[in-house]
Parts: structure tokens; C-alpha cells; sequence
């Protein structure tokens, strides 16, 4: 692509882990809409559980993410007792003890919860629900100060994957972003997983951070290739100071412009498909044996809070503060805080803020969006018909107009395709089929 195109076609977009996206969700869906949602789910039906644990040893400048700083363990286990009793709430308002398909720790880094703290939440989980048949236990984990007996604990717990954060592996870069971690530990503790018989890992990369140049990030690349995962990300930084505060401690005339940015990505990306990694969507990579490149290559690859995913399960239950879940009739979201989630489970309620309940417009909508996510390509047509739909999508279609011109989009009859020079506008090209978006559109981060 060229700067004119990024100039014109980038705008501010959301990421589409959810659709509606979260700006859109409303405290019209309360603590008692979600008890009626969960009750009404289908008997028999495999589930996947979020459980978000937001605490962190240090703040590192690009987060985006819920959490808070601790020093000791006395607020986690605090907090996982309050876990426990939203998990008996849900429970109770489910009345029935369903089939988990995948359960997955986020944060912060829930790599800090305790082993002893971590065995009696999923015990509990175990007592609460059927997770006999699980595929996947995963796990987002800060590597540093993670020792192979840590390991060893996690492994206990049945954990199947872990997910490494690493961000850039340049000093330069590690200490403006105020997240120092050196490749030798990272690479400690891959190791340690897999001879704990953590087979499956994940490595997480960011490009657009300040300070970053070509031969920087190729050697981060580098780096992480070495520890041979069988998944990375490659996530743009989110510089959103209005939203995130801390973020305005990192210098922003040290964030690459728009082009060199795109260039950044670009040259990651090449460097990662060349070393035998399938594409997968916006910013994940896969080995060609992996099941996320396996789904991916028989169209059926799903996408939700935690982006690209290979968990088939159509209702997510999210538990902690500010976690998100997804259910059959529409999506909630937890309360942000520590005081209002302490209140709300002291009160016997379902810690509920906002959330939205889905049309049939929103669920046509939201499969359109997934698969240009997933797949760079949909037949509107055929995703009108299986919602028993007569929408035809003209406006939409007549809206891509200048990105076909410039042939970065392709729009044969209802077929929709993004071309490889334009992946990384596929956000811009979803944004498209979103009946939201003049709403709140500044709360957005860019999309190259």
C-alpha cells in the first residue's frame, strides 16, 4: 500500500472481537437481564469459561488492558475468593451443570495467582460445571519471575497452553515502554513449559512502539521464531492516551508515523511467513499443523474477546472485573472496578454494568464481520440466506467502491474479498458492514 491509501482508507476502527463492539453495550442490559440469559441456555451444550485476573507486578506504558498494580498476594486472594462467589452465581442462575469446551485465564497476569489459589478455583470450576471433555486450558503468562517450578504448577492444574508476552526484545524499546524482560528468561520459560508438557505456546509481539526500527524488530522476530512457537501475534500498539492515561508516558514523537508503521508490519509479517507460518486473519500466525491454520483452512476459524480462537463453543461466560461475556441472546460486561465488583458479589448479585442484546441485523451483521476477519473474504449472499435474510448490502457495497479502484478490495457479485496488500485494512473493510459505527467513533485506535 501506498501513504495515500493508508492516508485515506485507515481511519479509526474497532478490533472486532465482538459485534456490536463494546462503545455500544448499554447499562440497559443489567444483572437481571443476564440471570434470564443464562437460565435459557440450551441444556447439553458445551460452554467455554473467561476468567479474568487483574493484577500485575509492574504497569507496563502500552497496556490497554483492566489490571492493577500489587506488591504481594493478599489483594489476589482476596479476589479469588470473590471468583469463587460469582462462579456459584452463575451457577445457580444456569440451574444446570454444563459441558466447558475451553477455560481461559486472562489479566493482568494470572500468572501470579498463587498455585494453592489456582487449584481451588478450578476445583471449584470442576464442581460447577462438567469439564470432562476440556480441549483447552490456556493461560496469559508475564515471564519474568516465572521459575520452572511455577511451571510445574501450572502443568498441575491442567494447563494445555500458554501464552507469552514479549512485545519487542530491544532494550532501547523495553525501556521507554517501562516493560523490561530479556530473551533469556522468555526463552527459560518456554522451555520449562514444554518439558512440563506445556506443548502448545503462544508468543505475543507488538509493532508501532516507540523507538522501534526495522532492524530492531526483525532481530525481536528473530528471537522469537528461535523458540520455535506454534502460534504468534503480531498486534499494532494502541496508543489511546485519552482512554488509557499511563500511555501518556510514553514520548509520542517516538511512535512511527503511518507509513513507517506499515512498514514495520509489513516486514514482520513477511519475516514470520517466511519462516513457514500460516497467515491467519489481522495479526495471528500459525504453524501449517496447528488446528487455528487447520480451521482457518476449512473456513471455520472463530473470533472473539480473545481475538483469533479455535474454541467452538457459542456461549462464553466471562467472570472478574470488567470481563466480557457472549451468550445466544446478546453480550455482557462485569463492572470495571475492585469496590463495585467487592460490592456486587457481597450483595449476592451478578456484577453486571451494561451489555447488549442481539438482533437479527446484529447477528447477520456480526457473521459477515467474522468471516472478513477470519478469512479476508464473504459471500454476502450466502450469509443473508443461512439468517434467512433479503439483505443485499448494496450500501455497503457501494461504500468499498474506492478500495476496489485501487484494487485492495475485490467485490464480485456478493462476494467480498480483501486482497494480501491490504490485510492490514481488513478492520477498515469490516467497519463497512457495521450499522454502529458513527456512534463513538473516536474511541477507536488506528487500523494499520
Amino acid at each position: 500500500m501506498t501513504a495515500d491509501q493508508i492516508a485515506r482508507f485507515e481511519g479509526r476502527v474497532p478490533r472486532y472481537t465482538s459485534y456490536p463492539t463494546a462503545p455500544h453495550f448499554s447499562p440497559a442490559v443489567t444483572a437481571e437481564t443476564y440471570a434470564d440469559w443464562l437460565a435459557r441456555l440450551p441444556a447439553g451444550q458445551a460452554i467455554s469459561l473467561y476468567l479474568h485476573v487483574p493484577f500485575c507486578q509492574q504497569l507496563c506504558w502500552y497496556c490497554g488492558c483492566h489490571t492493577t498494580v500489587v506488591s504481594n498476594d493478599a489483594p489476589i486472594r482476596a479476589y479469588i475468593d470473590l471468583l469463587l462467589a460469582e462462579i456459584d452465581l452463575v451457577a445457580e442462575r444456569i440451574g444446570m451443570r454444563l459441558p466447558v469446551e475451553a477455560v481461559h485465564f486472562g489479566g493482568g497476569s494470572p500468572s501470579l495467582v498463587p498455585y494453592d489459589r489456582l487449584m481451588t478455583l478450578m476445583e471449584h470450576l470442576h464442581r460447577r460445571f462438567d469439564l470432562s471433555s476440556v480441549t483447552e486450558v490456556a493461560m496469559e503468562i508475564d515471564p519474568r519471575g516465572v521459575d520452572a517450578a511455577r511451571v510445574r504448577e501450572f502443568a498441575a492444574i491442567g494447563l494445555t497452553r500458554a501464552s507469552i508476552g514479549v512485545q519487542d526484545f530491544d532494550p532501547e524499546v523495553q525501556q521507554i515502554i517501562n516493560r523490561v524482560q530479556s530473551f533469556e528468561e522468555t526463552a527459560e520459560v518456554a522451555g520449562a513449559l514444554r518439558a512440563a508438557g506445556i506443548g502448545s505456546i503462544n508468543l505475543d509481539l507488538i509493532y508501532g512502539l516507540p523507538a522501534q526500527t526495522h532492524e530492531t524488530l526483525a532481530r525481536t522476530v528473530d528471537l522469537s521464531l528461535s523458540l520455535a512457537p506454534d502460534r504468534l501475534a503480531l498486534f499494532g500498539y494502541a496508543h489511546v492516551p485519552w482512554m488509557k492515561k499511563h500511555q501518556a508516558l510514553i514520548p509520542a514523537d517516538r511512535l512511527p508515523p503511518p507509513m513507517e508503521r506499515y512498514a514495520l508490519y509489513q516486514a514482520a509479517a513477511d519475516r514470520i511467513a517466511r519462516a513457514g507460518y500460516e497467515r491467519v486473519g489481522l495479526d495471528h500466525y500459525a504453524k501449517p499443523g496447528d488446528e487455528m491454520a487447520r480451521q482457518l483452512r476449512q473456513g471455520v476459524l472463530r473470533r472473539n474477546f480473545q481475538g483469533y480462537t479455535t474454541d467452538t463453543a457459542e456461549t462464553l461466560l466471562g467472570f472478574g472485573t470488567s470481563s466480557i461475556g457472549a451468550l445466544p441472546d446478546g453480550y455482557i460486561q462485569n463492572v470495571l472496578t475492585a469496590p463495585d465488583y467487592r460490592a456486587a458479589i457481597g450483595e449476592g448479585r451478578l456484577p453486571v454494568a451494561r451489555g447488549i442484546g442481539l438482533s437479527a441485523d446484529d447477528r447477520l451483521r456480526r457473521a459477515v464481520i467474522e468471516r472478513i476477519m477470519c478469512d479476508l473474504t464473504v459471500d454476502l449472499a450466502a450469509e443473508a440466506r443461512r439468517f434467512g435474510s433479503d439483505e443485499t448490502f448494496f450500501a455497503e457495497r457501494l461504500a468499498l467502491a474506492d478500495l476496489s479502484h485501487d484494487g485492495l478490495v475485490s467485490v464480485n457479485g456478493s462476494v467480498v474479498t480483501v486482497r494480501e496488500a491490504a490485510r492490514p485494512l481488513v478492520r477498515s473493510v469490516a467497519a463497512v458492514f457495521d450499522a454502529y459505527l458513527g456512534v463513538g467513533a473516536g474511541r477507536y485506535s488506528q487500523a494499520v
